[in-house]
């Protein structure tokens, strides 16, 4: 048996069908994608015809393109900067409770087991400007209905509180398992020395975590350049494209449109953007590194 496994052939057909699904349904659609954006296909006739960079010109040069890759810039920032803290906080109180600790657990992450469907519309039930939750709330204080999805002002808020409410939990279990696997050591000897409960987390805690949370970061800015359908479900990218991030956008002229070659011009946009972003995200994870080495 260990002859075998020392084999390169062995290992060579132990690797072959993973290749072969990773060049099937991850190689090929990028080169296919990068194919058609240089056409102007619509995606049902059997004629291709090449356009050049039209369809990248046609993007860069569209308003509505702009204002979907802002959104989205949006989506990330609110995950990075309020998000995140709070998925910290959140897996620190988790973290400390004697009792009960699975049932909290198990409440956080349910969110994110459920289908994105069924978030959109639960959460369009509690933004309802008549008979919603949020607005019968904010009613007991005298504050008139808000149309939290029809309004251009509170849309993109609305839609960017439901996706955190989805996927918080899902992280904060990450994030939880990270700081119960420090050893109990570590607290009990600050303990000892007086340190107080925020001292033992900032201090002891959170440095330990650093690593799990770059990795959140990472997975929010991921899942913020690939956020579509909670929109679709809530909004379908209005009120007057408020709304619309930069795969919705895609959507809408590859399928609805016809515009094949022009949604594949957005689809690698959206690649080469992802790319940029978290290519600059590890390298202020990389600098921030040399410091603390220094």
């Amino acid at each position: 048996m260990n002859k075998a496994l020392r084999n390169p052939l062995v290992f060579t057909l132990f690797v072959l069908p993973a290749l072969f699904l990773f060049m099937m349904f991850f190689i090929y659609p990028i080169f296919s994608s990068l194919y058609y954006s240089f056409t102007s296909w619509n995606g049902v006739s059997d004629t291709v015809k090449f356009s050049g960079l039209t369809n990248f010109k046609k993007a860069l040069g569209d308003e509505r393109f702009w204002i979907s890759a802002k959104n989205n810039g949006l989506f990330i920032c609110f995950s990075v900067f309020i998000q995140v803290p709070l998925i910290v906080l959140f897996s620190l109180l988790i973290a400390n409770v004697k009792k009960l600790k699975g049932l909290y657990k198990t409440a956080v992450f349910m969110p994110s087991i459920m289908s994105t469907a069924v978030i959109g519309i639960l959460w369009g039930f509690i933004y309802e400007p008549n008979i919603g939750l949020l607005n019968k709330l904010i009613g007991l204080v005298g504050i008139e209905p808000i149309y939290w999805l029809s309004d251009e002002r509170f849309a993109m808020i609305s839609i960017l509180i439901t996706n955190a409410w989805q996927w918080t939990g899902f992280y904060i279990v990450m994030v939880l398992a990270a700081i119960l696997s420090i050893p109990g050591e570590l607290n009990e000897a600050a303990m000892i020395d007086g340190a107080t409960g925020v001292q033992r987390a900032t201090r002891i805690t959170l440095p330990l975590i650093m690593p799990i949370i770059t990795v959140v970061i990472m997975l929010s800015i991921a899942g913020a350049m690939k956020a579509a359908d909670i929109v679709i479900v809530m909004t379908k990218g209005g009120p007057a494209g408020s709304t619309e991030v930069m795969a919705t956008y895609m959507i809408k002229y590859a399928i609805t449109n016809f515009k094949y070659g022009y949604g594949n011009a957005i689809a690698v946009l959206i690649f080469i953007f992802t790319l940029l972003v978290t290519a600059l995200y590890q390298l202020l994870i990389a600098r921030r590194n040399e410091r603390i080495e220094y």
